[in-house]
C-alpha cells in the first residue's frame, strides 16, 4: 500500500502525543522559511525593537509624573532630553521647569513614532513570509500528490484532500508567520518588563509574580484540552467537504434520483457533527479567556494595593507607581500572549501533522533510481504471468495468470463479461498499478525499471468517461502535447472530426467547456478526447469502451477519428460495439480475470464458446 513515515520523522495521529507540545512539525515548518529569512530576521529584529520602546513607555511616563509633581529626579533615558530641550523658564515644583516637561514629552512622541515605524516593518515582512511560506507549502503539497499512484486518490476522499490544501494550510499560516516573532518580542518584553520592575521594587515585583504560577498552570491545561478538540473539528470539517464535493461533482445524478434532499442532510449531519466540537471548542476558549484575564487583574488589584501602601508610606514615588502598574499590565499582556500562542500553536499542530502525513505518503509504485531510457519504441507490450488483486476488495484474484503480447502497431481488443478484468489489464498499460505477480514488458524492458513519466508520454488513453478541463477547447486539445502550435492543434481536431462543431460556436477553439466538458456533448467531448491522443502522438493506445455511451450519430465520427488515431499504434481497446470488434487483429477473452479465448472475429465464432455466446447476446441484433 503506502509507505509510512518513519516513527523518527512521522507526526503524531489526534491522540498521539496529545498531552504534551510536539514541536516536531514546528521544526519542519520553519524550514519553509529559508527562502525568506532576510525579511524573518528584519521583523525579529523590528519586533524587538518595538517590544524595547514599549518598555520605554511606562518609564517615560513615570519621569513625566515624578517631574511634574516634583516627587523624584529623571531617570537616565529621559534625563539626555532634559540636558537638550531643558531651560530655565522657572521653577515649578520640586526644581522642575516646563521645559523639562517638554523635553520629556519629546520622547514620548518619539517613542511612539518610531515604535509604528517598527511595527510597520514587522507586520509588512509577516505578511510576506507568512503568505510566501504558504504559497510554497500549497505548491509543494499539490505537486507531490499529484505523483502518487492511483491507489492513493481511491482511498481518499477528494473533498478530504482539497481540505488539507485549503483549510488546514490555512491554519498554519498563522503559526508560520507569527508564533517565532510573537515569542521572541513577548519574550523581551517579558524578561525586560521584569528587570525594570525589580530595579523599581524588589517586594513589589515579587507580590505580582505570585500570580503567575496559578496562571501557567491554567494555560496548559485549557492548551491540551483544546488541541483534542481542534484536531477532532479539523476531521469532522474535512469529512464534511468530502461529502460536499461528492454531491457537486455528482451534480446531475443527485438531481436525476430526486436526492437532494438526502445529500442535503448527510452533508448537515456532518456539519452539525463539527458544529458540536466548534462549540466544544468554544467553550473551552470561553473558559480559558476568563480564567486567564482574572489571574491578570489578581495580580493588577495586588499591584495596586501593596504599590498605594508603599506609595503613602514614602516608600515609593507616584510616577513610579504608575510606571509599575504600566509595565504589570505590559508583563501581564505578553504572559497573555504566551497563553494565546500556545493554543494557537496547539490548533495548528494537528493540522500540520495531517499536511505532512499528505507530504510523507509514498507511492506504492516505486520510481527506480537508475530508469532504463527509451528511445526509439517499438510498442511490442508483453504480459508474462501476472497476477493482479486490490487487496482492499478482497484477496480474490482480478487477474489470475495472464500471458499476452501485443505486438508493435496490432490491435488487441479485450472482451468478456462485467468483471472479468478488461479494464483492470489495461491499466497496467501505464503503469496506473503493478501486478501483484509476474511482469509486464515495453519493448522487452520491465515497466518498473522505466520513469513513469517517460513511459506514459509514450501511451495514449481514451477513456468511456471523457474529463476534459474547465478551459477553452484549443486548452483542452493542447493538454496532450503543451508547446503545440495553433496550427497543430486545429489539425488534430480536424482529423479527429471535430473542427467543424467547434467552428459553429462563436468563439471557435476559444469556447470555454465548463467544468469537466459540460457544455458539451458526450460525442463532442469524446472527440476532443481523441484530439488530445492525437496530438500526443503515442506508441501505445488504450481505448476504454471509447464509443459505448455515444448515440449511433456520434459514434460513427468518433469511430472514424477513432481509426485514425489507431493507424500504426499498438492498440488495446475494450471492445463494447461489433464494428471494434470485427476490425481488430485479434479478440482476447477474458472470464474471470483468465484468458478463454484468443483469435478473429470470425475464427472466435466458428470457435465457439463464450465468445460466440457474448456475440449472440450483445452484437445479433446489430450484425443483422
Amino acid at each position: 500500500m503506502f509507505r509510512r513515515p518513519s516513527a523518527r520523522s512521522a507526526p503524531a495521529g489526534p491522540s498521539e502525543g496529545a498531552g504534551r507540545l510536539d514541536l516536531a512539525p514546528f521544526r519542519r515548518l520553519l524550514g519553509y522559511t529559508r527562502p525568506y529569512a532576510w525579511r524573518l530576521v528584519l521583523a525579529l529584529v523590528a519586533s524587538s525593537i518595538g517590544s524595547l520602546l514599549f518598555l520605554a513607555f511606562p518609564v517615560v511616563v513615570g519621569d513625566l509624573f515624578n517631574n511634574a509633581f516634583g516627587a523624584g529626579s529623571t531617570r537616565a533615558l529621559t534625563g539626555w532630553a532634559v540636558d537638550l530641550f531643558g531651560g530655565s523658564a522657572g521653577e515649578g515644583i520640586g526644581g522642575t521647569t516646563p521645559a523639562d516637561l517638554n523635553a520629556i514629552a519629546l520622547v514620548l512622541i518619539a517613542v511612539f513614532a518610531l515604535n509604528a515605524a517598527t511595527t510597520y516593518v514587522r507586520v509588512y515582512q509577516l505578511g510576506h513570509v507568512g503568505e510566501g511560506v504558504v504559497a510554497d507549502l500549497r505548491r509543494e503539497l499539490f505537486r507531490h500528490l499529484l505523483g502518487l499512484s492511483t491507489r492513493f486518490f481511491e482511498t481518499r476522499p477528494t473533498g478530504e484532500i482539497t481540505s488539507r490544501l485549503t483549510s488546514d494550510i490555512a491554519t498554519i499560516q498563522a503559526a508560520v508567520s507569527n508564533v517565532l516573532v510573537q515569542l521572541v518580542s513577548q519574550s523581551v518584553s517579558l524578561v525586560g518588563g521584569v528587570v525594570v520592575l525589580f530595579v523599581i521594587n524588589a517586594r513589589l515585583t515579587l507580590v505580582m509574580l505570585a500570580v503567575l504560577p496559578a496562571v501557567i498552570v491554567a494555560a496548559a491545561v485549557f492548551g491540551r484540552r483544546l488541541r483534542k478538540i481542534s484536531t477532532a473539528f479539523q476531521d469532522e470539517l474535512a469529512a464534511a467537504n468530502a461529502r460536499a464535493e461528492e454531491a457537486i461533482s455528482g451534480i446531475r445524478v443527485v438531481q436525476s434520483f430526486t436526492a437532494e434532499r438526502h445529500e442535503a442532510d448527510r452533508y448537515g449531519e456532518a456539519i452539525r457533527t463539527a458544529f458540536a466540537s466548534a462549540l466544544r471548542r468554544a467553550r473551552v476558549r470561553a473558559l480559558f479567556v476568563p480564567s486567564v484575564f482574572t489571574g491578570f487583574l489578581m495580580g493588577i488589584g495586588l499591584v495596586l494595593w501593596y504599590g498605594g501602601r508603599l506609595a503613602l508610606a514614602g516608600d515609593l514615588p507616584p510616577g513610579d507607581l504608575i510606571t509599575f502598574l504600566l509595565l504589570t499590565v505590559t508583563v501581564a499582556g505578553s504572559i497573555g500572549a504566551f497563553t494565546g500562542l500556545y493554543s494557537q500553536v496547539q490548533e495548528a499542530a494537528g493540522a500540520s501533522r495531517r499536511v505532512f502525513e499528505l507530504l510523507d505518503a509514498r507511492s506504492d509504485l516505486p520510481e527506480p533510481a537508475r530508469p532504463t531510457a527509451l528511445d526509439a519504441v517499438r510498442g511490442e507490450v508483453r504480459f508474462e504471468g501476472v497476477r493482479f488483486r486490490y487487496g482492499d476488495r478482497g484477496d480474490a484474484w482480478v487477474l489470475d495468470g495472464i500471458d499476452l503480447v501485443a505486438n508493435p502497431g496490432e490491435v488487441v481488443a479485450l472482451v468478456g463479461p462485467s468483471g472479468a478484468g478488461k479494464s483492470t489489464l489495461v491499466t497496467l498499460v501505464p503503469r496506473f498499478f503493478d501486478p501483484v505477480e509476474g511482469r509486464v514488458t515495453l519493448d522487452g524492458v520491465d515497466l518498473r525499471e522505466l520513469d513513469p513519466h517517460d513511459l506514459r508520454h509514450h501511451v495514449g488513453v481514451v477513456p468511456q468517461e471523457t474529463l476534459l478541463f474547465s478551459g477553452s477547447i484549443a486548452e483542452n486539445v493542447r493538454y496532450g502535447r503543451p508547446n503545440a502550435s495553433d496550427e497543430e492543434v486545429v489539425a488534430a481536431a480536424v482529423a479527429a472530426n471535430a473542427d467543424a462543431f467547434v467552428r459553429e460556436f462563436p468563439d471557435g477553439y476559444g469556447t470555454l467547456v465548463g467544468e469537466r466538458g459540460v457544455k458539451l456533448s458526450g460525442g463532442q467531448r469524446q472527440r476532443i478526447a481523441i484530439a488530445r491522443a492525437l496530438l500526443k502522438d503515442p506508441r501505445i493506445l488504450v481505448l476504454d469502451e471509447a464509443t459505448s455511451s455515444l448515440d449511433s450519430e456520434s459514434e460513427a465520427l468518433v469511430q472514424v477519428a477513432l481509426e485514425r488515431l489507431m493507424e500504426g499504434r499498438t492498440t488495446f481497446v475494450i471492445a463494447h460495439r461489433l464494428s471494434t470488434v470485427v476490425d481488430a487483429d485479434r479478440i482476447v477473452v477474458l472470464d474471470a480475470g483468465r484468458i478463454v479465448q484468443v483469435g478473429r472475429h470470425a475464427e472466435l465464432l466458428a470457435e465457439g464458446g463464450l465468445y460466440r455466446d457474448l456475440y449472440e447476446i450483445q452484437f445479433r441484433d446489430v450484425d443483422a
